[in-house]
């Protein structure tokens, strides 16, 4: 059965100000009813399942707005960036995600975590690495004939990622599989 999948990576609760340059609209997502309205869009739009990216400090947040049945992963950055002024260093990003394609007890079994270091000069703050891509299609158990909507596009590592996903032509160059690695495991 093919499925329809979302991403998304909005500019982070409190962090419009970063994305200001690169979007007209980033501001708004300052407001928690403006990550209210993605999650309910995610919820009628993708039941087949989506995933959405956030920082720690709006995880109580975000996640109080999201159905119950969801459940959340980490990307433990094995390398990140420290700012000033805040120690402990956040190292780690949650994941919310909902739904995907059921495995079965002969699939490999996919870890709620993944350790990647941060995409580095990527020209956007945020950006993913391509490995991080991949965790998150492996959580959502998608395969190829399946659509993944990246409703926050960037720096189009997820579109990539999809397309060497799924064996079709993808708009970035090509990263050799043995170099991107498992997501389903070390």
């Amino acid at each position: 059965m093919i499925m329809k999948f979302a991403y998304a990576d909005p500019p982070y609760l409190g962090c419009g100000h970063l994305y200001a340059a690169h979007h007209s609209e980033a501001l708004a997502w300052d407001e928690p009813s403006e990550h209210r309205r993605l999650v309910e869009r995610l919820c009628d739009e993708y039941p087949d399942g989506w995933a959405l990216s956030l920082h720690v400090p709006s995880l109580q947040i975000i996640r109080e707005m999201c159905p119950a049945d969801c459940r959340t992963g980490v990307w433990l950055k094995s390398f990140a960036s420290f700012k000033p002024n805040v120690n402990p260093a956040y190292c780690w990003e949650p994941v919310i995600w909902r739904g995907g394609r059921k495995y079965t007890r002969k699939d490999a079994t996919v870890r709620d975590f993944l350790v990647e270091p941060i995409a580095m000069m990527k020209g956007l703050p945020g950006a993913k690495p391509r490995k991080f891509c991949r965790w998150i299609f492996s959580l959502l158990n998608a395969q190829k004939g399946d659509t993944m909507d990246d409703l926050f596009p960037g720096t189009g590592i997820v579109g990539a990622s999809w397309a060497e996903w799924t064996g079709s032509k993808s708009p970035l160059p090509h990263l050799p599989l043995e170099k991107i690695g498992d997501a389903r495991g070390p």
